[in-house]
């Protein structure tokens, strides 16, 4: 059966039945479905929540589906401490889509008057967001001049029944058609595609070169070709196996206010005029499943999270062979740690830009690290950079390297009564390895691995009794 939503869904409930959570009672779409999975951030737990009631619609939404590691890995079947390596692997191995002559997401098909907003569950998701917003959709888009086909991950605000906003962050590929489109005064076609397997999503949101091949990108993330199919109202592919497609068209010229909303980086910075789209038709499967993001947190900055270290690691590894692990953590998603077995002192500069080339707009600190560190462990970095950083030679400040504006709010300057001016932004580049061969460095204190590795924790440890400061008699 081919991998959408919903396989993986099951494969979610089968793998780890413990982390997937149904809520029964019906909860309001401003604030409500989202209080519940803060609440359980609160306690530093982050299970996907299946909402069976949402107020005002008969369709069920899933959040927080890709919320942890361990479910993205599961995403692309490896484990949370081979994941980057494997995502860099199939990265590099892109799986052409496949069309298809139907597809379920064609099952209800709504067009003109009928295809209102309102039939679908958006959520509200934050205090200080201005209303509801699409935060889960992947817009397809066409490049006027190529005709290629480019995917990307943008949020959507409801401005009217049928009218939903859309902010391009500038130097993202969507901003460029865009662009173009307005240049040459034409009307932009554009799909969101709401609900598929989490590779697709990964595929939408990672660092290509170039416009187009998401949609390979995610055939290589889910191990196997997207299924296509035409749309209905614009000349566009889209996944014959999504959950939900809203089509429409972007005016050229066209703006209205948009915003405020919580964005990834945890503030509100981006709001005001933004071009919209009218929508011009709905489709759906029958029974369909609105997959949502919880934005402004964990889940918001962990689907980023992967596509990125992938990334960085496929464009590291062309500069420094030696690259082994990769971690854009899941709490700060502007900082990126990269462990390398370092045969040159030169190379951690290299592996630095290559990651600050990744990422400009949202990288601020790069550290790098040896092979000996776990760049998953913030206490061993933080270790490193403590025992093998000198401040006046190993730091390297990259300025202006990120663009002004966007969505973090280093790049604007604020004033008094909300005024805020954009400006370029610096990241920085930590060096925190050792010395490179042949210059000896103190070892480190350590337990042998193999006698770590030797250790049976099952049924190991016992409760605590007041018998166990008791001495063991001699035999």
């Amino acid at each position: 059966m081919p991998k959408d939503l919903r396989t993986f869904i099951d494969q979610v409930a089968r793998a780890m039945p413990t982390e997937i959570h149904t809520v029964s009672r019906e909860v309001d779409p401003r604030w409500g479905a989202t209080a519940v999975a803060a609440r359980l951030e609160q306690q530093q737990r982050y299970p996907t929540l299946v909402f069976r009631r949402v107020r005002g619609s008969r369709l069920p939404v899933v959040l927080n589906l890709t919320a942890t590691y361990e479910r993205l890995a599961l995403a692309i079947d490896s484990t949370p401490r081979e994941m980057v390596r494997e995502y860099g692997q199939r990265q590099a191995s892109p799986i052409p889509p496949v069309w298809v002559e139907g597809g379920p997401v064609h099952d209800v098909v709504l067009t003109g008057a009928d295809a209102q907003l309102s039939v679908l569950p958006i959520l509200t998701h934050n205090e200080l967001d201005a209303g509801p917003f699409v935060a889960g959709g992947c817009l397809v888009a066409k490049d006027p001049d190529s005709g290629e086909i480019n995917v990307g991950l943008y949020r959507h605000q409801v401005l009217g029944p049928q009218r939903l906003g859309v902010f391009f962050n500038p130097g993202h590929h969507g901003d460029y058609l865009r662009q173009r489109y307005e240049e040459l005064g034409k009307p932009m076609e554009v799909a969101i595609v709401i609900g598929h397997h989490p590779g697709f999503m990964m595929g939408a949101v990672s660092r290509l070169p170039g416009i187009g091949q998401e949609f390979a990108e995610a055939g290589a993330l889910i191990g196997e070709p997207v299924e296509l199919v035409r749309a209905k109202t614009v000349d566009l592919p889209v996944p014959a196996r999504a959950e939900i497609v809203i089509e429409g068209v972007i005016p050229p010229g066209a703006r209205a206010f948009e915003g405020p909303f919580g964005e990834w980086p945890g503030h509100y910075t981006a709001e005001g005029d933004k071009p919209y789209i009218d929508v011009q038709a709905i489709t759906m499967r029958r029974d369909a499943i609105y997959y949502d993001v919880v934005a402004a947190h964990r889940e918001h900055v962990v689907l980023g999270s992967l596509p990125r270290m992938g990334s960085v690691y496929r464009r590291v590894k062309q500069v420094v062979p030696g690259v082994r692990q990769v971690n854009v953590p899941a709490h700060s998603r502007m900082h990126c740690y990269i462990s390398i077995k370092k045969t040159s002192d030169a190379e951690v500069g290299r592996a630095g830009y290559a990651a600050l080339l990744t990422e400009p707009e949202n990288f601020r600190m790069i550290v790098v690290v040896d092979d000996d560190i776990d760049v998953f462990n913030d206490g061993e970095v933080l270790w490193a950079i403590g025992t093998r950083f000198h401040a006046d030679t190993d730091l390297v400040m990259a300025p202006n390297i990120g663009g002004a504006g966007g969505l973090s709010p280093v790049g604007y300057n604020f004033g008094p009564n909300g005024q805020k001016t954009p400006r370029p932004s610096m990241a920085i580049i930590v060096d925190a390895t050792k010395p490179a061969p042949p210059a000896d460095y103190p070892p480190r204190a350590v337990v042998p691995a193999a006698t770590i590795e030797q250790v049976d924790l099952d049924g190991l440890l016992e409760p605590f009794t007041a018998d166990s400061l008791t001495l063991t008699p001699t035999p």
